[in-house]
């Protein structure tokens, strides 16, 4: 990087739906690392703003939205509220205890350093990564590189990413989709028609169990459906865009990413 970078004023964003008692352990965990961070509580029905209730801290924001209207809609809510603030960056991170808390300082140190990157996590599984959960998403990262002619996206459904905001915004503006499920395939993808760089991180990933609180709200039919809609609809607007992708070179930070497992 040359000459003087810009200031980078990070925020997490963490939606949560109905996560149960695992969630305050996530946000607890989340505080350990003294950044702003705002749960964004997308009409939830257990009670998720008394599980918080216990933690007192400075840096914690809770946002209580009237209905549950997704993954993507709740962060887009998030999103607003953060540039307005005057927030740069935003990282995600799932309500449900999967992404670790830990791997925040290398995320945002990595956006420090490249601060017009979006940097996307790839996931290390352990023992207790479900073997459908493991090879489904397969599928979905071939059919996201297609549609970005390899731009870098190692793995378009891992959630705990940092986001230039602006950019972010812009995708959410461009397109009315990305709202549940397919939010972290459907930006992945358009942050990439919109040359924003990209970095991969590995990061590892479990998968809670129940009697840890584990909880999932992936559901397999009505989920996959959307993600096959969703890729349609991309590869129709990716043949629209491939005459300018096939001209404009590639990711410019592919050297930063490491090598693939």
């Amino acid at each position: 990087m040359q000459g003087d970078m810009p200031e980078v004023r990070p925020l997490i964003l963490i939606p949560s739906y109905n996560t149960g008692p695992i969630l305050r352990q996530t946000v607890a965990s989340v505080l350990a690392y003294q950044t702003p961070t705002w749960v964004v509580v997308d009409g939830s029905t257990d009670d998720s703003p008394k599980l918080l209730e216990p933690i007192s801290d400075k840096y914690l924001r809770i946002i209580q939205l009237g209905k549950n209207s997704g993954k993507g809609a709740a962060i887009l809510h998030g999103l607003r509220e953060a540039i307005a603030a005057g927030f740069t960056h935003v990282l995600s991170i799932d309500a449900d205890g999967q992404h670790p808390a830990y791997f925040i300082p290398e995320f945002l140190k990595l956006s420090v350093t490249y601060p017009e990157a979006a940097i996307l996590g790839r996931p290390i599984f352990d023992d207790s990564a479900p073997a459908l959960r493991v090879n489904g998403r397969k599928v979905s990262n071939f059919w996201a590189n297609l549609e970005t002619l390899g731009w870098g996206v190692d793995d378009s459904l891992f959630g705990m990413r940092v986001y230039p905001a602006a950019d972010l915004l812009a995708v959410f503006e461009s397109t009315k989709f990305a709202r549940r499920f397919d939010f972290d395939p459907e930006v992945a993808v358009r942050l990439a028609w919109r040359g924003v760089p990209i970095i991969n991180l590995p990061t590892p990933v479990c998968y809670p169990s129940k009697e840890e609180g584990g909880i999932s709200q992936f559901r397999y039919i009505r989920d996959n459906v959307l993600l096959t809609q969703m890729h349609i609809r991309l590869f129709f607007a990716f043949l629209v865009r491939l005459p300018n992708l096939l001209f404009r070179g590639e990711n410019p930070l592919e050297s930063i990413n490491p090598p693939s497992a």
